[in-house]
């Protein structure tokens, strides 16, 4: 668990405690928490891929491939 201190504003802190009042939540911690999972749904966390990434792994998947038995030691590991 993180711990911060944070600085809020007057409306901040009223939505807050309107949050722990609908939710039943102990603190305002679990109200910021609340709104963060909340939130989360319409932010996108992972990272996207870039396009010319996308174009390049497309052309390899059209690559010839190559049979491999055994991949030690084709590649000499063993």
């Amino acid at each position: 668990m993180v711990k911060a201190i944070v600085d809020i504003n007057k409306e901040a802190n009223k939505v807050l405690n309107v949050l722990k009042a609908q939710y039943g939540l102990r603190d305002k911690s679990e109200a910021i928490n609340k709104m963060a999972k909340d939130y989360k749904t319409y932010v996108s966390i992972e990272p996207k891929l870039r396009p010319e990434f996308i174009r390049k792994m497309l052309k390899r998947q059209k690559e010839k491939t190559i049979r491999i038995k055994d991949f030690a030691k084709y590649y000499g590991l063993k």
